[in-house]
Order: structure tokens, then sequence, then C-alpha cells
């Protein structure tokens, strides 16, 4: 008996050890939360103060909630009185008399945008209704506004010509042309921005590497993304934010068959997965502010201090922070809890689809055409399509059921 209470007394004493040391742990995290977290939206103001473009980035494309949050923006009569320039990395700069079209459109008229969501880079249409909720809320804003003091909504990534795309071959030859597109939209911006002569602000809304403010190579030399032409040659102007979700982690790069698809943004050479930042510090720490939304600077916090995770880290220098990537993390919501955007279809229209079915044809091999519609059931391309291009409602984000459990970090 003195032995099993011995034992229990043993347990407990160690359970209580451990759960001192990982609070001892948890506690920069939460304490940073507790005395430098803001309310998002304020943050965004506050920043606006003192800087003149803001980039943020919502770490996939499809997530719902910083469009959510992107729309409170644009409905806040402070920050709209701020910010007259919005910047959209999705949509191509040849695009943006569709945009002006819509925007001046009365009654309002969404088929205009159709032609801008089509033509993307993928070449399969650009279907994720955030984006048409967005300029839908900047349409309702402008129309109680005087010109002068509308918002302007702007296009900012390369020209594509889809129509001149005919075969694999050209396929390749624009997405070789994407080499400098980085520094094309920093330009393009830059050019809108009066080179931060006018007192203009503006917000860039893009993705993921876009973003980065200044990551080195293993020689040392900038990986030159969109933000760290900002960072580097316009230092004091703009301000990089990440909007906190799943971390892209790269595992190593993939051998893949000569018969593979390319894709435009290239994850088919890599070993992917998703992770939570630092096994799950961070969601714990947001569970142990209550899961509020908050916004906070990331210099020296232990968010920023984190190691580098990223597109870039394959061939990413040693020691580099998220700090080194970003000013600024806004936390939304519980990862767990995330949502991908709904997909709407008002983009496929009885001409896009037969468009479609060309694009098909010179995107993916005979062989994959072949495995598609076997896989879907479907006899044909045309069936395929009419199939896939369907509305879609959000729904929690798989992604998000991806990663590692909440407390990988307690088990090492």
């Amino acid at each position: 008996m003195i032995k099993a209470l011995l034992f229990n007394i043993s347990i407990i004493i160690f359970s209580t050890t451990t759960f001192a040391q990982n609070t001892d742990i948890l506690n920069p995290y939460v304490n940073t939360l507790k005395n430098e977290g803001e309310d998002p939206a304020a943050f965004v103001l506050e920043k606006l103060e003192t800087y003149d473009l803001l980039i943020f980035d919502d770490a996939l494309h499809s997530a719902y909630e910083p469009f959510e949050f992107y729309e409170g923006l644009v409905k806040n009569i402070s920050f709209r009185n701020k910010v007259k320039y919005i910047f959209l990395e999705a949509v191509s700069i040849n695009k943006q008399p569709c945009i002006d079209s819509y925007l001046n459109s009365d009654p309002e008229d969404p088929s205009l945008l159709y032609p801008a969501f089509q033509d993307d880079f993928s070449g399969y249409g650009w279907a994720y209704k955030t984006y048409f909720d967005l300029l839908h809320a900047v349409y309702t804003v402008n129309r109680e506004l005087r010109e002068k003091d509308r918002v302007k909504l702007l296009a900012v990534n390369n020209p594509v010509y889809w129509n001149e795309i005919k075969t694999p071959e050209d396929v390749a030859l624009f997405r070789k042309s994407l080499v400098g597109n980085d520094y094309s939209m920093y330009k393009v911006i830059l050019s809108y921005m009066a080179g931060f002569k006018a007192g203009r602000k503006g917000i860039f809304l893009t993705n993921t590497r876009h973003a980065y403010k200044g990551i080195r190579d293993k020689k040392n030399n900038y990986y030159w993304d969109c933000g760290t032409f900002f960072h580097q040659w316009n230092p004091g102007q703009t301000y990089s934010i990440r909007i906190h979700n799943a971390g892209l982690y790269l595992e190593g790069k993939r051998d893949i068959s000569p018969d593979q698809v390319q894709t435009t943004a290239g994850t088919e050479n890599y070993i992917i997965k998703w992770i939570r930042m630092e096994k799950g510090k961070w969601d714990c720490a947001f569970k142990e502010y209550g899961n509020k939304p908050v916004a906070f600077d990331m210099k020296d916090t232990p968010f920023g201090s984190t190691p580098y995770t990223g597109n870039h880290m394959l061939d990413a220098a040693a020691g580099q922070t998220m700090y080194d990537a970003y000013d600024a993390l806004i936390f939304l919501a519980p990862l767990d809890s995330l949502h991908m955007t709904a997909v709407t279809n008002v983009i496929y229209t009885p001409d896009f689809k037969i468009e479609l079915e060309r694009r098909y044809r010179i995107l993916e091999t005979p062989l994959q055409i072949k495995s598609m519609l076997e896989n879907s059931g479907c006899s044909s391309l045309e069936e395929y399509i009419d199939k896939t291009c369907s509305e879609k409602p959000v729904k929690i984000s798989p992604i998000s059921k991806m990663v590692g459990p909440l407390d990988e970090w307690e088990r090492d």
C-alpha cells in the first residue's frame, strides 16, 4: 500500500511539474496577446497612421475569414476615409476595365466581372465567391460617396490573354513570363501610389510569399518577392500582415513524371504538408487568450521569433524567423473552425464552358483527361465541366483537418 501511495504521489508531482513547465513555455505567447494585442480593425487603422500601404497575406486564397474581415474594413467609415486604393493580386491588370465597368454600372451588373475571373492564371476560372462579395461591398459603399471619394479597386497581376494561348508550348511560355511578376506588381502598385509622394493610403490583398518583407536564400540573397521590393526600396512606407492559418511546410522536392500536369503555382514539384505553427504553441496561446480576434506587432515577441516556415524554406538561410517575413499577425478565429469560401458557378457561362474545354486540352495531357473522366464517371469533357463547375457552399476548411494535434508541442 505504501509503495502504491508513493507511486501515485510521484505521478502527481511529475504531472504538476510538467504542467508548470508547459505553462512557463506558453506564458510568453499568452502575455504577448494580453499586453500587446489589439482589436484587428483598430490595429489596422492605427497602422495606417504610420504606413501608406498595408500588405495582407490571407494565407490561402480560398480562405473565407480574411475576406469577411476585409469587407468589414470597407464598411468601416474610419477605414474608407483613409484608404482609397485596394489592390488585388488575384486579377490580371488587363481586366481592370471589367472592374471599372462593374463599379460604374447602374443598376449593379455582376456579369461585367465574369471575364476578369474567367481569364485567371490557372485557366480554369476563379470562382471564389469571397471576391464577388468584396467587390459588391466596395460597389455598395461607393454608391453612397461622391466620385472623388470613392474607393478604387485595382487589378495588379500580370496580364494574361487566353485567346492567344493555343498550345501547351504557349502555356509554358506564359508561365515563364511570370518570373518577373513580383517586380511587375511592385511597380504597378507603386505607380498607383504615386511613389508614396501623394499621401495616398492603400491595402494590397495577396497570398503567401508575395507579402514577405525580407527572406534570404542560403547565399544570403533576398528572394525578391513583391513585399520585399517595398520593404527594401521604400523603407517605412509599407507594413506586412499575416492572417493566421495553417502553415505551409515543404518536406522536400518531388520527382514528377514528364506527363505530370504543370501548374502556375508549381506546388506539384514539392512534398507539402500543412502544420500548426510551432506544433500548436500559437494555437494554444490563442485558446488561452479566449480565441478572441487579436492583432499585434511580431517584433520582439515569441511569435516573431518562431523559425521561418513557408514557400522558400527548402533553400532559405538558416536562423531566419517569421518576423523576417512579416511585421504583424492577425488572428481571426481558431484554426479548427476556419472556413473555405463558397464557390459560385456564375462565371461558367455557356460560352466559357466551350472555352474551358479548349483550355483543358492544352493544360492537361490526353492521359490525364482520360483519368479525370474515368474518376468522375463522365464520358466527355463537356459532361465533366458541367458536373464540376457547380456552386459549393462555405464549409470548414479541409486543410485545418490536416494539421497536427493542438498539444503536439507538449509531447516532444
